[in-house]
């Protein structure tokens, strides 16, 4: 049976969200996001050009449909493929054929490759030279960031469309397609709570917006029932959450740059997202002791003790209790004043290194006795102030500005105020 040639009534056993897949890219542009529909799609059609394409967004917007409706608009031969299932061996052979066919026929070949992300590198590689030399044109489908995925090869060779989630007046307006197709009253099925509420669970998967309407039609659910009992049919909100993918990489980087930005509630917005979606806390309670010591740093020298306090903590309770300890970490860092001198200081400290890594060590602070030296060490805490002026750098180096310059508020402010004051003794020389 052809899914996409259906009466009104709904085939047996088919999902609604199946069913109401646009017919033509035209209907599939009227709901796609505005990067795709900035692109001159149908002009490439026109013109029987085709480059090869990244597909790149999150599940359910449409990634799949617009390679679909691609095969039905066009005479290309389309092979579709998944990565999990493609060997090395049939991609090479799916190269020769396609050349064989583009010499004998003058038909182009089409290999869509969903998770294309799940491709090793030495698989990616083998693409290479048949996108290339253009025997097939490579169309890949990734809910991961393909930057980080995918090497640059094969992305220099591809054109990526991000795929974006639909904004909810559009999922507003599938509501009334998929009444129409249910042969519901839109204004007696869903209030305008409900409808709201299976919009924001939907999460902007367009696939999963249509399964929940079916589940509640289904369910015999109109304007009338209680928002509880919506709530149990359709359980706990999805969270789109890949522990080794890019919303991994996303919402860590969003928590940390939210700690670093003093903003409280979204450190811990982030923090609950991370971990109801099931992240490691061990893995967060690791990312707070380096931020510690990158952000905080010696604004606040208690935050790194608290850090590595709070990890210890995390991995003898473990969860659920280990949310209560990753929240106090939070607040508390999220809360301190911050300072990264001390990260930048290694970082002047290395580039200078790199620069001068031929040096030697002053005679005077080497661990055994020197025979002939002309100087000796002097102990610190031989006079005033346990410190004494003396040379700790090789003498051939001269560093014109300090690796470590300290901040004028927090905790760094009494250490930047402390050396000022030691330094500005000089009569023990």
């Amino acid at each position: 049976m052809d899914l996409f040639n259906h009466s009104n009534d709904s085939p047996l056993g088919v999902p609604l969200s199946e069913i109401l897949r646009p017919k033509t890219l035209a209907d599939f542009m009227k709901t796609a996001g505005s990067t795709l529909t900035r692109l001159p799609i149908q002009t490439w059609l026109e013109k029987d050009f085709l480059p090869n394409l990244i597909l790149w967004g999150p599940p359910g917007t449409g990634k799949t449909t617009f390679v679909r409706l691609l095969e039905k608009e066009t005479k290309y031969t389309f092979l579709l493929k998944n990565a999990t299932d493609l060997s090395t061996k049939e991609m090479k052979t799916i190269g020769d054929e396609a050349l064989e066919r583009k010499r004998l026929y003058q038909k182009k070949t089409v290999l869509f490759i969903d998770e294309i992300h799940r491709l090793n590198k030495g698989q990616q590689d083998t693409l290479l030279p048949h996108t290339e030399a253009g025997h097939f044109i490579l169309i890949g489908a990734t809910t991961e960031n393909p930057n980080y995925e995918l090497n640059r090869a094969l992305l220099s060779r591809s054109r990526i469309i991000t795929f974006t989630k639909p904004e909810k007046d559009v999922l507003q307006s599938l509501y009334t397609k998929a009444c129409e197709q249910l042969k519901a009253d839109c204004d007696h099925f869903l209030t305008d709570e409900a409808l709201q509420f299976v919009i924001d669970i939907s999460n902007g998967d367009v696939r999963r917006f249509y399964n929940l309407i079916e589940t509640l039609f289904y369910s015999n659910v109109n304007d009338k029932s209680p928002m509880s009992d919506l709530e149990i049919l359709l359980e706990k909100k999805y969270i789109a959450y890949d522990k080794k993918g890019s919303e991994h990489y996303d919402t860590i980087s969003a928590f940390i740059k939210s700690i670093r930005g003093s903003d409280t509630n979204a450190a811990l917005l982030y923090m609950v997202k991370m971990i109801d979606a099931g992240e490691d806390p061990v893995f967060v309670a690791r990312r707070l002791v380096i931020l510690a010591s990158e952000d905080v740093g010696n604004a606040e020298p208690r935050a790194l003790t608290i850090a590595i306090n709070g990890l210890q903590a995390v991995e003898l309770v473990g969860m659920p209790e280990a949310e209560i300890v990753l929240a106090q970490v939070v607040t508390f860092l999220s809360s301190c004043p911050k300072s990264n001198r001390s990260y930048k200081a290694l970082h002047a400290a290395r580039a200078f290194f790199q620069k001068h890594s031929d040096f030697e060590i002053p005679d005077h602070l080497r661990s055994g006795n020197i025979p002939n030296i002309t100087k000796t060490y002097k102990y610190p805490h031989d006079f005033p102030k346990s410190w004494v002026a003396q040379d700790y750098l090789p003498s051939d180096l001269k560093i014109t500005e300090d690796f470590y310059q300290p901040n004028d508020y927090g905790q760094e402010k009494n250490l930047k105020d402390f050396m000022a004051w030691l330094r500005g003794n000089t009569s023990a020389r």
